[in-house]
């Protein structure tokens, strides 16, 4: 809210409740949600690592217009399509190994709070009853657009919900309850007729129920500050009587395309599925974590490619290292420890802290290490979830002999047979790597 950074003082000491919104399941999840999800996870992982109780919960929009929609154009119920995104959605966290969140909460689970804090609203006079549903009265919130600085909206802002109609007060009102048309989810209200809920009460229900009316960390993508976070802060605080609603935010800046934001709507997106046949799911995190949180990306084939190669050192390195003696200074670990914790102390500083790893792999190869670097990495490695270097696996014997035949085709110097080969075995879920004492091949962690 003051637009700086704050000393991090939850309202229990020790314990963290942390909101991140989540995804509106219509349709597939692309790597500009997975930033932002990724990203969050790092943040919840880290907390806990420096001795958090955090408990991180995130919302499930199972309904909304976009549903509506979709489902109408493949001849589907709202239900159908949701329960079929949301499972591949999840899915998708699985295969990117995102293991901070400790709850999903699905918004059709919460009506009965969503119904109750719009008869406070009415009862307190901040919403009010017209032809269409119930609607926020923002002249009644003086302090609406304390968050962002505005009250109107702009080109980047996420709109989920058409809260247009002729009866509204004020030209930013949203609706709390919409009334649903004949062949629309529908449930029944106090308020005369049945219909579904607005898009933001949907977040303040489910954070209430689990967090009462105020807590410590809300976080989520940029385009969500304005008109969503403002929505929640005034129906919230409207309602109870208590703020500040939430105690920090944290915006993640957009993955881009040429500049661009990458969105659905733009038809510029790649889909997780998509982007983990291309790239590793460690690839992918090491990407979003060269960038802070707060920062934009530019998504390419170029930036995808140097993460690869970032990681190929730190993978060998794990190699290296794994079973030998340690030679280096017996204080570089704790001071490389006190360097990582500054910069992830300082507004979760992921470049920086990268930085700092990268420096202690440099020295550890000049002066000669083992088994401490070994286990030091491998500590670092349960916030950021990068190293693929892994238990020794048995390699099939069908995999074994593509190998062998590759290197022999190398040998050859037949190079358009040997990257053939090297396709096969990365279509067959194996990586070959070629190093000093030849072939290395390792299965790609899922």
């Amino acid at each position: 809210m003051t637009r700086k950074k704050e000393a991090f003082k939850p309202m229990r000491e020790k314990k963290v409740k942390m909101f991140v919104c989540g995804p509106t399941v219509y349709d597939q999840s692309h790597i500009g949600h997975a930033k932002t999800y990724v990203q969050f996870d790092v943040i919840a992982r880290y907390l806990r690592h420096v001795g958090f109780d955090v408990f991180y919960l995130q919302n499930i929009t199972d309904l909304d217009d976009k549903i509506i929609q979709s489902a109408k154009e493949v001849r589907v119920s709202p239900k159908e399509l949701a329960a079929k995104f949301e499972k591949e959605y999840y899915e998708d966290m699985e295969s990117l190994e995102i293991t901070g969140v400790s709850k999903y909460a699905r918004a059709t689970d919460f009506i009965k709070t969503i119904l109750a804090q719009v008869e406070t609203l009415m009862k307190k006079g901040f919403a009010y009853k017209i032809d269409d549903g119930i609607y926020f009265d923002l002249s009644k919130f003086k302090e609406y657009g304390k968050l962002s600085g505005r009250t109107t909206l702009e080109a980047e802002d996420s709109v989920t919900r058409i809260d247009e109609s002729v009866q509204k007060k004020n030209k930013g009102d949203f609706a709390l309850w919409k009334k649903s048309k004949s062949d629309e989810p529908k449930w029944d209200s106090p308020f005369g007729f049945s219909g579904r809920p607005g898009w933001h009460i949907e977040d303040t229900a489910i954070t209430e129920s689990h967090f009462g009316p105020q807590y410590d960390m809300h976080g989520g993508a940029r385009d969500l500050i304005f008109p969503h976070h403002e929505a929640e802060i005034a129906q919230m605080e409207a309602a109870s009587g208590k703020k500040p609603f939430v105690r920090y935010w944290l915006h993640t800046g957009f993955l881009t395309v040429n500049g661009q934001k990458m969105a659905k709507s733009l038809g510029n997106f790649v889909t997780i599925k998509d982007a983990l046949k291309s790239w590793t799911l460690q690839e992918l995190r090491f990407f979003y974590i060269s960038a802070h949180y707060r920062s934009p990306i530019d998504y390419s084939e170029k930036s995808l490619d140097k993460a690869r190669k970032g990681l190929e050192k730190l993978n060998e390195f794990m190699q290296k290292v794994k079973n030998g003696k340690d030679s280096f200074d017996a204080e570089l670990i704790e001071k490389t420890r006190k360097e990582f914790t500054e910069a992830m102390d300082d507004d979760f500083d992921t470049p920086r802290a990268v930085a700092v790893i990268f420096d202690f792999v440099r020295k550890v190869n000049k002066a000669g290490g083992g088994k401490k670097a070994y286990a030091f990495m491998k500590e670092i490695d349960e916030i950021f979830s990068i190293i693929t270097e892994a238990e020794e696996e048995r390699i099939p014997k069908e995999i074994a002999e593509l190998v062998k035949s590759r290197e022999k085709a190398r040998q050859d110097d037949d190079f358009k047979k040997a990257d053939e080969l090297r396709e096969k075995i990365k279509q067959a879920g194996y990586a070959v790597e070629d190093t000093k004492k030849g072939p290395r091949v390792k299965k790609f962690k899922k």
